[in-house]
């Protein structure tokens, strides 16, 4: 599917490959995520007045209020989600959706993606955008974040792309055994991206580093 990706648009695959090296000078190692990063048009999920820019390390606005996260965080959490993995993955809940770009990434790497987003414009725009680009395999829904998907329950993967104060419970309630969600947590002063590990034993917790998302909207009772 990702090769069909590579003809939607103009844009020059040269800047697109000065973005992958970009990625690799960052840390960014994984073979897969790099070969899609490379791939996905990046352009078409932002206003085309903002085009020359979507290949850049930032993030970019989406309206209301939201943003499209730097390439260099999406290959990060994507990489962090499948090391020492095989993919496709099963199940993938993802929170905050947003534009459909690190959907999109997503739907690359597991056979279901289950994509939760608050925003009634951003979940229907998503939806039209990926199906009009061949993408069936991702699956939207318009709610709060906090709650999870539970009737697709247990994840494999979790991914979170805006950032509460704590970690919603319901969401560890939700990862499989083996599985793994990556999250930022934190307050607007700082936010750190956090690794949960669900185990035989219990759930092990990694902090990798210092980031910057847009508030968790919604409700976290």
């Amino acid at each position: 599917m990702a090769e069909r990706l590579l003809g939607i648009g103009m844009t020059s695959l040269r800047t697109r490959d000065r973005m992958v090296s970009r990625l690799k000078a960052q840390g960014i190692r994984d073979e897969r995520v790099l070969r899609l990063m490379r791939l996905m048009p990046r352009h078409l999920f932002i206003d085309e007045a903002l085009g020359s820019r979507a290949y850049e390390d930032t993030a970019l606005p989406i309206g209301y209020g939201q943003t499209i996260s730097q390439p260099y965080i999406v290959a990060r959490m994507t990489e962090v989600l499948i090391a020492d993995k095989e993919v496709p993955l099963g199940r993938v809940l993802e929170v905050g959706g947003g534009c459909g770009y690190q959907t999109a990434i997503l739907a690359q790497l597991a056979k279901h993606v289950y994509s939760v987003e608050l925003l009634r414009g951003l979940a229907t725009t998503a939806r039209r955008r990926l199906s009009s680009m061949g993408i069936h395999n991702a699956i939207f829904r318009c709610g709060d974040g906090h709650l999870g998907w539970p009737e697709h329950a247990p994840y494999d993967a979790i991914l979170v792309a805006a950032a509460p104060a704590e970690i919603p419970a319901r969401l560890y309630d939700q990862l499989a055994v083996g599985g793994r969600m990556i999250i930022p947590v934190g307050d607007e002063k700082e936010q750190r991206l956090n690794v949960i590990y669900r185990t035989n034993t219990g759930l092990e917790r990694e902090i990798l580093e210092l980031v910057s998302f847009v508030p968790f909207l919604g409700c976290a009772t």
